[in-house]
């Protein structure tokens, strides 16, 4: 038995699940899925409010406070690094007990670890709205600094930003958020987002190169995505399961073209949307005003979300990766000793036969159905 069962820190009630995307589409654009966490945050931070959320500098992550919604956009974007917590749980306890209201998102350790240290404090947390990520866990720190090492020996500047999943500029034009391109750009970039193709972006400090990496061709991806990286304790994680410990659990709408198709948003974004307990469920009914969607099966949802049902996979390989990873080869010589390059059926799969065009098939089969039905009744 893992050592939080006895904590009581997951929700067991009927999860209202949700599927959409927000009203707004710079917010979208701003956004890596649908813009679920700012219209959560809107709702519920009305007066009297601290937010809690993980922001980047360079390839430091760490978690800090905000108390001017405005200031949402530090918080957005996917951060695939673990964030440094500092004495959050700490001032989240001062502000609870100042009668502020607390929202406070993370991953769902870093949800359970602060709901646990509440709890022995004994803070009372009515105040509070708990909000995580579907994880799939955190990858070593290390890969990232021999990347920022490389790009320092060729362009004599650290990373300023990193972008993970980047919606703008791609190879072929307009930017994708699962289609991306590995190219160097120093004009204006034509800024269009799209959730379904991807990419990399890294900004440099003083720099106006942007290096822009396509997502099946970037080694970082290859690399966690084959769980060679991430940390020992993501591959016994007592969080990856259907109940949840946050009050609200937010993902990419994974699935959405198998599915709910209808959700897909012209390829801006969509995001699943779990509220787990009764709490999570009155604020989620209260923001549906602005979000696009409707609500979805859970089981459905569930079968495109896999670290809902389980925790990772752990790659034998992984002590080889790592001890090549702490030791002086280089980042290029890493990917290519361990980056698999990118098969032919997964680029059909991704640009020529991808989600966007099955979903173009999708609508196109609708409108003719429609028109057939009333040339039937005509």
């Amino acid at each position: 038995m893992s050592e939080v069962e006895g904590l009581n820190l997951f929700h067991t009630e009927k999860k209202y699940v949700f599927g959409g995307y927000h009203r707004d589409p710079l917010l979208r654009y701003e956004s890596t899925s649908g813009g679920a966490f700012t219209a959560i945050a809107e709702t519920f931070c009305d007066e009297n409010y601290i937010i809690f959320g993980a922001e980047a500098k360079g390839l430091t992550v760490f978690h800090s406070f905000i108390s001017n919604k405005g200031e949402l956009q530090r918080f957005r974007k996917s951060k695939y690094s673990q964030s440094r917590m500092g004495s959050c749980y700490r001032d989240c306890k001062t502000f609870l007990e100042a009668g502020k209201k607390v929202l406070f998102s993370g991953t769902p350790c870093q949800v359970a670890g602060l709901r646990q240290f509440l709890r022995l404090s004994h803070t009372d947390t009515a105040a509070l709205l708990t909000v995580e990520v579907v994880c799939e866990g955190v990858p070593s720190p290390l890969y990232m600094e021999k990347y920022q090492d490389a790009l320092f020996q060729k362009y004599h500047q650290k990373i300023e930003q990193l972008d993970y999943r980047y919606t703008g500029a791609r190879f072929f034009g307009r930017g994708k958020w699962d289609f991306e391109a590995l190219k160097v750009i120093t004009s204006k970039i034509h800024h269009e987002g799209k959730w379904d193709f991807q990419s990399m972006r890294t900004k440099l400090i003083s720099q106006p190169k942007q290096i822009i990496l396509d997502r099946w061709f970037n080694p970082f991806w290859s690399i966690w995505l084959n769980h060679l990286m991430s940390r020992p304790s993501c591959y016994e994680c007592p969080f990856a399961r259907q109940e949840r410990t946050a009050d609200i659990t937010l993902g990419d709408l994974w699935g959405v073209h198998l599915y709910c198709p209808e959700l897909y948003g012209n390829n801006f974004g969509s995001s699943l949307i779990l509220a787990n307990s009764p709490k999570g469920i009155s604020l989620l009914k209260k923001a549906r005003s602005r979000l696009y969607g409707h609500p979805l099966d859970f089981t459905e949802a569930l079968r495109y979300q896999s670290p809902l049902r389980k925790p990772i996979d752990r790659n034998p390989d992984r002590a080889h990766f790592m001890q090549d990873l702490r030791s002086g080869m280089s980042y290029a010589a890493i990917n290519r000793k361990w980056a698999k390059k990118p098969g032919f059926r997964l680029l059909w799969q991704k640009y020529i036969w991808g989600n966007q065009q099955k979903i173009n098939v999708w609508y196109l089969k609708n409108r003719l159905f429609r028109k057939g039905d009333r040339v039937k009744n005509a």
